[in-house]
This record gives C-alpha cells, structure tokens and sequence, in this order.
C-alpha cells in the first residue's frame, strides 16, 4: 500500500506505523524520516508528520545539519512550533552526546599487554577454543569486539571471508586477533602461524592491517608479533 505524504498516520493500517513497526521491530527497522516523526508526535491539520519529516530532511539534506539548525531555523518549517523544535532538537542532542560518549570510553589498544588485559579474564577458562577480532579504528581505539569462531576442544576454524567481513562492515582500518588455547599453554602451533600470515596477507589485500595475533592462555599470552611470526 502506498501512502502519499498528505495521509495522516492515523489512516495507515497500524503494522505500517512508525510507532508500531518500532515496538515490534526496534528502533534500527526504522527510517531516518519515520524516527523525526516519532519525535515531531503530531502532524498539522494538513499535513502528517511524515510530511513534515520529509520537508526537514530536504531542507536540510541529512540529520548532522539538521542537529546544527538553531530552534529559530527549525520553526521555519510550517507546522513546526517551538515544543516541535525543542524535542527535535533534545533527540539530536542525545544522539549527538551518545556518539561522542562511545568514542571516549572505547580502549586503546598499544601492545598484546592491553589486548591479554582485554581477553584473559574472559577467555582462560573456556571449555573450547574462541578465536576473536578486535576491530580498531585509526587511532587503534576498539570499534568492536567480534567472536569470529567458535572450535572444538584444539580446533578452531577460521576463514579469511568471515573475519574481514566483519572489518568491512564497520570500516575498521586494523585488526588485533585473539584466541584461547584451552590446555592452558599459550605457545603457538605451526597452525596458528600458517593462519596468522595468511590472514596478515588478505588484509594487506583489502587495506586492513592484522596488527598482531594474541594467544590467551592460563594467565599468559603470547604475542605472535613480539615471537617474530609476523612481517
């Protein structure tokens, strides 16, 4: 069913609501037009709220200009009142506060001493092997944390294709590899070194550096950077 802007939400069968669709869906099934008229509430007599979401991201082309737009600015926009304008303005604010929040508490990595701070408390005592990538940004502060495998006992499968997928997705420009030794001895196998360089080479393909390979043992690690195995 297509709903010309001009139809109140109201109209709209309610699994297509923007109200509904978040309740049984979340928030991220969401469009950026459908969130502003969550936020907007209500519509004018002429006009939805969806209507006037669309005029404000035309106007303003994207949500980071919008979030720069003063109360004034925003009240522009017919139908757009000072209660519209300071809610619309508080969620970007919010938005805003989250982003630079996250950045400032995401660790820095320097060395496998920070990766083996990281990783041991969860990873010593596990049952099976877990092999982990610690996706980085350019500052090589942790973007996230990803289980890439999860092996039986000594054996843990990984494949080029899983991995940097994962560092594709949120265009992360290093990578920090961790996994655990369930015996408790964190010296490498020849596997584990024939696995680092071939993941250190397809990284050097798609642009994302391999940093270092940690092995986590019981209350040690090693560092297959700092052993020599890594070019």
């Amino acid at each position: 069913m297509i709903v010309s802007m001009e139809t109140t939400i109201a109209r709209m069968p309610k699994a297509e609501r923007p109200r509904e669709r978040l309740l049984t869906h979340g928030p991220q099934a969401l469009s950026s037009r459908e969130l502003l008229a969550l936020v907007l509430n209500t519509g004018t007599a002429k006009r939805s709220s969806l209507a006037l979401a669309d005029e404000l991201l035309v106007r303003w082309r994207d949500l980071r200009q919008l979030a720069d737009a003063s109360v004034e600015e925003i009240m522009q926009v017919k139908g757009v009142g000072p209660a519209k304008a300071a809610r619309l303005l508080a969620a970007l604010e919010l938005g805003r506060r989250l982003v630079i929040n996250s950045v400032e508490e995401r660790p820095r990595i320097r060395s496998a001493a920070d990766v083996a701070a990281l990783s041991l408390p969860r990873m010593r005592d596990l049952p099976r092997e877990e092999f982990v990538a610690f996706l980085l940004d350019t500052r090589h502060r942790v973007i996230e944390t990803k289980t890439i495998s999860i092996g039986h006992l000594n054996a843990s499968l990984v494949h080029p294709r899983e991995l940097f997928r994962e560092g594709v997705r949120r265009s992360a420009a290093a990578m920090i590899l961790a996994h655990n030794h369930p015996s408790g001895d964190p010296e490498p196998s020849a596997d584990d070194v024939r696995l680092t360089r071939r993941l250190q080479e397809a990284g050097k393909l798609l642009g994302i550096t391999v940093l270092d390979h940690v092995i986590i043992g019981d209350n040690r690690y090693v560092s297959m950077r700092e052993r020599g195995f890594m070019s």
